[in-house]
């Protein structure tokens, strides 16, 4: 079996990776390491917690181990499609390289830009950023890419996802011909072929797992979700889900609850929390010391369940996490495999638990097939909910129904019957007879509405109707008229 100890890397790295405690290396590690510590081009396609970031951060401290920074001009550049996973692999450079004398700057929005240019303009031999930060720092003209010499993109396929593909080749083009490039991705869309075959000279591909599969150490199931009504359908959603965790007990020592809109993930935070469970949201509209504190609760175990949109679904590295819960199911199916991928990490056990409403259904048959098998349904602990009927005319139960208006039309043009209750005039039982005139003779109740005008048309309705009042008067309204008149 192949060892660490085995791979050609720099004393002082191994020695870092023995303090933390690695022996053996994952698969996509044993194969990428000794392609890059070759020189050549790599395209590592691995799924999610397999260990992508050692694979390319061990053979970088190795090659960069000797040479010295310049000011404004890194030596590596490490592009990353979140704060969140910047900030991760900024820790993994720490842990390996804590036996040489390199530098480092995390170059990510949310943090002070002055602070960022101090530790640019010492020079640093690894350049760790997300796109849009590092473009604002070359824009300013505080930051110079020629001397990279390898250059890395992680997560690959998300960077493409989140619309950062002009930016990448804006900043491939920044970079010499001569960078050796690592790419390292969970799967393989066509346009990261594109940018692979544009930028990348006859890479090394590794691919130690079928694209986009899940892990086989993660337990699967989805609950069929169909709300008895539509307005009531977040409510009862949000009630599902509170079931699904107390269903899981003691069991579900920690959780990642996944939607797809940011708004969705602080109002199931904001529910979760008001039922009495320790949750916060995290997505990217927060500011980053809030998001970074948040994150640190739930690494510490002090934050039981973190709701999250898709920015933390790439590379964030809990190890200990028990359950991933998709509030909704994800548009793309891609995106299925790594969110669930925040579970089962590092040969552990893991379970994910989804909830899909009727329009789901294309989407959740989009995953099946991406990841080439069903996904086991899981009967709703809340039992079915059947909607109380499909007809949009009827009343709630209890209600009589609202009878049809006498002018309506039915599809064909004809007028539909009047209901039995609409042909009864209704009247006052006391008062039947309507008032007469100045001139002795009776005229139509409304007759004097509106300063005296005429009902114009109105007084052929009938004897004893109201006219101009409906035909659904009630008699005790008919009387107080009757009454004002008599006095």
């Amino acid at each position: 079996m192949t060892k660490f100890s085995d791979l050609n890397l720099n004393p002082k790295v191994l020695k870092a990776v023995e303090d933390a405690g690695y022996e053996t290396p994952t698969p996509i590690q044993a194969g990428a390491i000794p392609a890059a510590l070759a020189g050549r081009d790599v395209l590592g396609i691995a799924q999610t917690g397999t260990g992508k970031t050692a694979s390319f951060t061990l053979p970088m401290l190795s090659l960069l181990a000797r040479g010295r920074a310049r000011a404004r001009m890194p030596r590596s550049l490490v592009l990353c499609p979140t704060r969140e996973l910047a900030a991760q692999v900024a820790e993994n450079f720490d842990t390996y390289s804590k036996h040489l004398k390199l530098t480092k700057a995390l170059l990510i929005g949310g943090v002070s830009f002055k602070e960022q240019d101090k530790l640019i303009d010492k020079g640093v031999d690894v350049l760790i950023a997300t796109p849009g930060r590092l473009l604002d720092h070359f824009e300013r003209g505080k930051l110079l890419l020629t001397g990279v010499q390898i250059m890395v993109v992680d997560e690959a396929d998300r960077m493409l996802d989140m619309g950062f593909i002009p930016d990448i080749e804006r900043i491939f083009n920044l970079t010499p011909f001569t960078r050796q490039t690592l790419f390292f991705s969970a799967t393989m869309a066509p346009e990261i072929e594109r940018i692979t075959n544009t930028f990348l000279s006859a890479p090394e591909r590794i691919e130690v797992a079928r694209q986009a599969t899940a892990s086989e150490t993660i337990e699967q199931g989805v609950v069929m979700f169909k709300p008895s009504r539509r307005e009531k359908a977040e409510t009862e959603k949000r009630a599902l889900l509170r079931a699904l965790i107390d269903g899981e007990g003691d069991k579900c020592t920690n959780a990642i609850v996944f939607c797809n809109r940011k708004v969705d993930v602080d109002v199931v935070a904001k529910s979760l929390a008001k039922h009495g469970y320790d949750a916060a949201p995290i997505h990217g509209d927060l500011d980053q010391s809030q998001r970074t504190r948040t994150l640190d609760g739930f690494r510490a175990g002090s934050l039981r369940f973190l709701i999250a949109s898709d920015v933390a679904a790439r590379g964030l590295d809990v190890p200990a996490v028990s359950h991933v819960f998709n509030y909704d199911v994800p548009g793309h199916p891609e995106d299925y495999v790594h969110r669930i991928g925040r579970t089962g990490r590092a040969g552990r056990s893991g379970k994910t638990l989804m909830i899909c409403n009727p329009r789901d259904e294309k989407n959740l048959a989009a995953i099946e097939a991406l990841i080439q098998k069903p996904i086991p349904r899981v009967e709703n602990p809340m039992g079915p909910t059947v909607p109380t009927t499909d007809d949009a005319d009827a009343s709630p139960a209890g209600k009589p129904a609202r009878p049809q208006r006498s002018y309506s039309r039915n599809k064909g043009g004809e007028p539909r019957p009047e209901p039995e209750s609409a042909k009864a005039p209704v009247v006052a039982t006391t008062a039947s007879a309507p008032p007469a005139n100045d001139s002795g003779k009776a005229e139509p109740l409304g007759a004097r509405q509106g300063g005296g005008h005429s009902a114009r048309g109105r007084s052929d309705h009938g004897g004893g109707k109201v006219v101009g009042m409906g035909d659904h008067l009630p008699s005790f309204i008919a009387l107080s008229f009757e009454e004002r008149r008599a006095g």
